[in-house]
């Protein structure tokens, strides 16, 4: 049975997802000719009228955290983000999004969930427009060729196991940067293993990073040498601007 809003007949469809680091985000809130836990199939084309409707508002649907909890509290039906970017292509529904108010309690455990990767689970809440029965057992149960799309959730229970949140990247990043150039600038420097964490917190992989840390970081931070400390500078900044392109969304 279809889970649903019991005050509308909206629909929601689950679908799962891995977190990397929250903040910004990306991912599928749908995949296209996948069979759901529902037995629905989502067809290539089925958003492109609702997306276009939504772009003549100049906006795009809310992001909530459980579909807002079937808005049973106040907080509930109040987004927990906003979605950036969003439209078809091969795959499936393609999103980009943005966690907020990640200085309260609420906005703390998402981020910390997402981080954590136990809260990465992509879900639309939509209207069927258009769809086809299926008429044999082996056939779906429905084929969903149009929707109208209401909201896009970030949720832990999900039911399609294709579509997922594909990477995920901090907004704190360029504070750190900004920080870390200011030591650096003032003679005092970050300690290897802080310099370390910046470095995985900027997508960069363990093994990488404890190697850059302790080998070339390491040894330029104790050089007394004009030349390795240009060359330390240097290197600072491209390692800077390595970790801003990984902030950017592709």
């Amino acid at each position: 049975m279809d889970r649903a809003v019991a005050f509308a007949p909206l629909e929601v469809k689950f679908a799962e997802g891995d977190g990397v680091a929250a903040g910004t985000f990306t991912g599928y809130g749908a995949i296209f000719g996948n069979q759901d836990g529902y037995g629905d199939v989502i067809e290539k084309g089925a958003f492109k009228d609702t997306l276009r409707e939504w772009k003549k508002l100049k906006r795009l649907p809310p992001m909530l955290s459980q579909h807002g909890g079937w808005f049973m509290s106040d907080q509930d039906g109040i987004p927990v983000g906003k979605w950036t970017g969003m439209g078809e292509d091969e795959n499936g529904l393609a999103v980009e999004g943005r966690l907020i108010n990640l200085d309260t309690e609420r906005g703390k455990g998402i981020y910390g969930a997402m981080k954590e990767g136990v809260l990465d689970g992509l879900s639309i809440g939509y209207f069927p427009k258009e769809f086809e029965l299926g008429t044999k057992p082996e056939e779906p149960r429905r084929k969903l060729k149009k929707v109208e799309l209401v909201e896009v959730s970030i949720v832990t229970f999900p039911a399609n196991a294709e579509a997922r949140v594909t990477g995920m990247k901090s907004r704190q990043m360029t504070d750190h940067w900004e920080e870390f150039g200011r030591r650096v600038r003032d003679g005092a420097p970050p300690e290897t293993k802080e310099f370390e964490d910046l470095l995985r917190d900027a997508g960069v992989p363990k093994a990488m990073a404890v190697r850059i840390a302790s080998v070339g970081y390491a040894k330029a931070i104790r050089s007394d040498s004009e030349g390795e400390a240009k060359l330390a500078a240097e290197t600072i900044a491209n390692l800077r601007a390595a970790a801003a392109a990984l902030r950017t969304p592709s």
